[in-house]
């Protein structure tokens, strides 16, 4: 999904409370480990993860997309780092904060995921 187009999905996580709260705990284990650095550019957040984490970039990215399908996941394989980019909807810019903020948990970053913090109720 393009960051203009309107998503067909809710601009909401679907995880219950205490998986959401599971999964920020392993998300925020990844980033202590691996994350090297972040930066967000608009509705977009990139994310620099050491190389030898790629099983569980690309774990957290699969599990992201079942719980959070409004997000768009783009993952660029190079032979040093792992560059991740989240794109939000642009109709979510004014909750970027919000939904970007779980994916920075342990991060020295303040770039301010589930990693979406619009977790549905």
């Amino acid at each position: 999904m393009k960051a203009h187009e309107a998503p067909k999905e809710p601009i909401a996580c679907t995880l219950g409370a205490g998986a959401y709260r599971e999964r920020l705990a392993w998300i925020t284990g990844l980033n202590r480990s691996a994350l090297q650095s972040v930066r967000r550019e608009g509705p977009r957040l990139i994310l620099a993860y050491d190389r030898g984490a790629a099983v569980r970039v690309r774990e957290m990215i699969r599990r992201e997309q079942e719980c959070c399908a409004f997000l768009d996941f783009e993952l660029d394989e190079g032979a040093s780092e792992l560059m991740l980019v989240i794109t939000a909807p642009e109709m979510a810019r004014d909750a970027l904060v919000a939904v970007f903020d779980p994916f920075v948990k342990g991060s020295n970053s303040s770039a301010g995921g589930c990693a979406c913090a619009a977790r549905a109720q």
